[in-house]
């Protein structure tokens, strides 16, 4: 397994989405436990979580919990990635709270289901505008300094908010999380404004989201079938070959697709491949 940075340690290349295995459809306790098993024995060592990963507000903290559950007592070193500034609603809808109260407040609610004195990556889920960014970063500054992160990172952020937020940070941002897929692009001006600061950019729905993951078509398709792998493999090679700080997260609720997907960093594209797919 390649291995690539997050501030100064070290993670796997390819890490493991957890959102599947707790929302709407998610598999039974044992597959999802079974999912990130498989993850760690292909060699995944970064999991990424958030705290609204759930089916509702009821069951706020599913993923987290989950996730710690399955990680108690395995020697295998991990590092799990967790976020916080979304919040669920009755009936399954999602809103906003970016207030640094909040985040403060969000953090202690992570530590105690991680099971953890300090999370390793801690990222503000995304902008509320109803509280100016750079209130919101505050927070992790302070969370920073406070020893209860280890690693400061945002999510769903533009150009702009990225340079102001590791300017409040004092250079300390240490990971952006944005939508890139093959379907979506983008967020190319952020993911080469990361390469250029050193920052890890990691992409969510890397394969297109749960409803497209399995449609990868036309160039990704066909150069797989060349390589007598899948399409998906394809599109994360695709991904690692952007830049050294690229880390997809492609999420999964099945073992044999998160073991498909961390063969990706295995796989190596040619330059005139990689052209095509840019297309």
């Amino acid at each position: 397994m390649q291995l690539r940075r997050i501030g100064e340690t070290e993670v796997s290349a390819i890490g493991l989405g957890g959102m599947p295995i707790s929302i709407e459809g998610r598999p039974d306790r044992a597959q999802a436990v079974n999912t990130i098993h498989a993850a760690i024995d292909a060699g995944v060592t970064l999991i990424d979580t958030a705290d609204a990963y759930s089916l509702d507000d009821t069951d706020f903290g599913h993923n987290e919990e989950l996730i710690a559950d399955a990680l108690d007592g395995m020697a295998a070193e991990v590092y799990v990635a967790t976020k916080g500034g979304h919040t669920r609603t009755p009936g399954g809808g999602w809103a906003l709270d970016g207030r640094p109260e909040y985040l403060k407040k969000a953090v202690e609610g992570s530590l105690r289901r991680l099971d953890v004195d300090e999370i390793f990556l801690y990222q503000f889920h995304r902008p509320d505008p109803n509280v100016p960014v750079g209130e919101s970063v505050g927070a992790l500054a302070e969370l920073l300094d406070e020893g209860k992160i280890r690693y400061a990172g945002v999510s769903n952020f533009n150009p702009a908010e990225i340079v102001e937020a590791n300017e409040i940070l004092g250079g300390r941002l240490a990971a952006v999380q944005n939508q890139f897929s093959p379907s979506f692009r983008s967020s190319e001006p952020e993911l080469e404004l990361c390469a250029k600061l050193g920052i890890a950019f990691l992409p969510w729905s890397p394969l297109g989201g749960i409803s497209s993951a399995g449609g990868l078509a036309g160039g990704f398709k066909e150069i797989g079938d060349a390589h007598g792998v899948s399409p998906q493999q394809v599109c994360l090679a695709w991904m690692l070959a952007k830049a050294p700080v690229v880390i997809p997260i492609p999420g999964s609720s099945r073992p044999a697709s998160i073991r498909d997907s961390a063969a990706a960093t295995h796989l190596e594209l040619t330059a005139e491949e990689l052209t095509r797919l840019d297309g």
